[in-house]
């Protein structure tokens, strides 16, 4: 079943055609390892994984290649603000390096945590300083830079159709950079590609260049990594929208430039995690980490069916009200595969052509452009046909969770030797158990646990949710 993916470069959902038979090269944007990564960093790389999962199912073998920028890159996306690897070192009372390869062993951590599955390879930009000199050299030989207070700079009028990715006007590019005036610019939007005279006394990183001591822009380095690892041309490259502007708009003219081709076919891009005071921010100190979460009880996986349940293109409001619903519909989720898996008393597949339809339905959904929503739908119909019976159900569960990557059938809750009846009761009463502590109707909720022991039903009161199990 065909692919088809939304491409930012022309605003169209388009079919994915890969450069080469059964193979992907796909290139995400990696952390600036200067502080944790925030949840809604992480709703990114969850959008990927899934990206990539689907590539999988479908039979593609998916070259992944994500960078570790721990060079340091000024806080804005454009050549103002502070170093951010600099600002973490001040904070921390360490030296950059030290702090680069924490918050990098933090952030696998997390995707490790999330199930997000690592990339092919994860370059870093202090271990690339030769190919992203060669690659400004050559830019600097065709013509499209020059140098101006020591700074190396991209000319962007060099480049025919810069715009093209985010679709704006030289000034709404300008105004949306909020780039202070260096009056070393040719253009404003022209961006560093070396820093020879950085603003900065004592930069910690820096090397030799043939334009002097220095450290490369942020932009080049991916370009560079991305190049020496996929080769000149790409198949899908992803970020986040905040991208789109400046840094993959840049990453486009100056690949492109050096290659004299196009570079990436498909741009894809993960929509904000919203707080509801707005966008969350590392600058500005409002952030939630992975790690937050799983001190107020969370399981990791609850966070991913969270994100799971919204487009990964349509901006996602984060509340600990909604998380907690999630953690709620999740836990019942896992209960009822628990008994299926628990429960299989059959060990013949009796449909195979249902067990298809049902496959059949659940890759054309999430071959639609990533139709999460729609693929849990399918999962639920499985759950509830009686005419599968649970070997077959437990086929298609793990089947569906290679795409989910949830875990379902590592479920360790003990619900032998209990009908489907029995389940929908008890799920039924832990729902009037639940509703009476949230109105603090202690009696009630008393009475219900009574209930339940009655039945043989012991409740467990988990940080990841109320669980439940046959009493011993």
């Amino acid at each position: 079943m065909s692919l088809k993916i939304y491409n930012t470069l022309t605003k169209s959902q388009e079919k994915f055609i890969p450069i080469e038979n059964g193979k992907v090269k796909m290139y995400t944007c990696g952390p600036t390892v200067y502080n944790f990564a925030h949840i809604g960093n992480l709703r990114t790389y969850i959008f990927e994984d899934i990206l990539k999962r689907v590539l999988e199912y479908g039979g593609y073998e998916v070259k992944h290649i994500m960078n570790i920028t721990d060079v340091g890159h000024l806080q804005s996306d454009a050549d103002d603000g502070e170093d951010k690897m600099r600002m973490g070192a001040k904070r921390e009372h360490k030296s950059v390096l030290e702090i680069a390869r924490f918050y990098e062993d933090a952030f696998i951590k997390d995707l490790e945590k999330l199930n997000i599955k690592l990339p092919t390879a994860v370059p870093r930009a202090t271990e690339h300083i030769e190919d992203i000199i060669n690659l400004i050299k050559t830019l600097e030989e065709k013509g499209y830079t020059y140098t101006a207070n020591k700074n190396v700079y991209f000319s962007i009028d060099m480049f025919e159709n810069y715009y093209k990715l985010a679709n704006l006007t030289p000034e709404e590019l300008q105004a949306g950079s909020r780039v202070d005036v260096d009056r070393f610019k040719r253009n404003p939007l022209d961006f560093v590609l070396w820093f020879g005279n950085s603003k900065y006394e004592n930069h910690i990183l820096q090397w030799d260049s043939p334009w002097g001591v220095g450290f490369p822009g942020w932009h080049i380095e991916c370009s560079a990594m991305a190049i020496k690892y996929l080769g000149e041309y790409v198949d899908i490259h992803c970020g986040g929208v905040d991208h789109i502007p400046v840094h993959h708009t840049n990453e486009i003219a100056q690949s492109e430039a050096a290659l004299g081709h196009k570079w990436v076919n498909y741009w894809m891009h993960g929509e904000f995690l919203i707080l509801d005071n707005g966008k969350m921010s590392k600058s500005k100190g409002e952030f939630l980490t992975l790690d937050k979460l799983i001190e107020e009880g969370f399981d990791p996986l609850v966070y991913r069916y969270y994100v799971l349940q919204s487009k990964y293109r349509k901006p996602l409001t984060f509340s600990y009200e909604r998380l907690e619903e999630s953690k709620k519909s999740l836990t019942a989720l896992r209960n009822k595969i628990s008994f299926i898996i628990e429960n299989i008393d059959e060990f013949t597949i009796k449909d195979k052509y249902k067990i298809k339809k049902y496959k059949d339905e659940f890759n054309k959904y999430i071959n639609d452009d990533l139709n999460l929503a729609n693929g849990f739908t399918v999962l639920f119909d499985v759950i509830k046909d009686d005419a599968l019976n649970n070997l077959e159900k437990k086929i298609l569960i793990e089947d569906f969770d290679k795409i989910f990557g949830l875990d379902f059938i590592k479920i360790d809750i003990e619900n032998k030797n209990i009908n489907e009846e029995k389940v929908n009761l008890v799920e039924k009463l832990l729902k009037e158990r639940e509703e009476s502590r949230k109105n603090k109707d202690w009696e009630k909720s008393d009475n219900i646990r009574k209930l339940l022991l009655e039945m043989d039903i012991e409740i467990l009161d988990t940080r990841q949710g109320v669980k439940w199990k046959i009493k011993e």
